[in-house]
């Protein structure tokens, strides 16, 4: 019969014990983990509110006027479904999900926001975070004619502030026998058409005669000088 071989335990010390804990301790703390029951996205959450606060911080300013023919994106916060593109339609209206026609042309960015807001609030989301982003302006035009170099069709530029001696410029300025203190300009107001005489000549000279801002739609007309 062989001797039965028994392997002594290995016996710890209170000075060994403490110094393994201290280590695992050291360990925990320089290589930090999750629990196991830790969701790694949850931080997911702040990233999509600060990627939604850049895009409102980039959106239209409030006060713009919307106009017929602009193309505009309108988006509800974590509601990818009701992303839309559009143009405005000649009737001043888009089509949006849920909600249907809505009334644009005319409005503010911030009105236009307000209303599409408010009733889907009423009806299908709690608090909705609406932002509206102009893509594209329409484009408008002007008419000048008479003694310019370059009669014909003068594009306002999308955030406006085109005034009269502006436009003219854009149609090469004044011909040589162009008189400049006979200037008219048609316009179209609610539905009736007003002449508008303007002296060009004292507009230029005079700082103190306020400047003359022209209108989409608008006509001007340079006359001519009699010698």
């Amino acid at each position: 019969m062989k001797p039965h071989l028994t392997i002594p335990r290995q016996k710890w010390s209170r000075a060994a014990s403490t110094a393994l804990l201290i280590l695992l301790a050291a360990s925990l703390v320089a290589f930090p983990t999750l629990p196991l029951w830790a969701d790694p996205d949850a931080s997911a959450p702040a990233a999509d509110s600060a990627a939604a606060a850049d895009s409102a911080s980039q959106a239209t300013s409030g006060d713009t006027l919307l106009q017929v023919n602009d193309l505009v994106r309108i988006t509800v916060f974590d509601e990818d479904d009701l992303l839309t593109e559009t143009r405005i339609e000649k009737t001043g209206n888009i089509t949006f999900p849920l909600i249907g026609p809505v009334q644009m042309a005319g409005k503010t960015v911030a009105e236009a926001t307000e209303e599409i807001r408010s009733r889907l609030d009423k009806d299908y989301i709690i608090h909705p975070q609406v932002t509206i982003t102009i893509l594209e302006y329409a484009r408008q035009w002007v008419t000048v004619l008479g003694e310019v170099q370059k009669p014909g069709t003068v594009e306002v530029p999308p955030e406006g502030g085109l005034d009269l001696l502006g436009a003219i410029a854009l149609a090469g300025g004044y011909t040589r026998i162009a008189a400049p203190n006979k200037i008219t300009v048609r316009r179209d107001v609610d539905g009736h058409d007003q002449v508008i005489k303007v002296d060009g000549k004292r507009l230029a000279k005079d700082p103190s005669v306020q400047i003359f801002y022209i209108k989409p739609g608008d006509t001007i007309y340079v006359g001519q000088s009699i010698f």
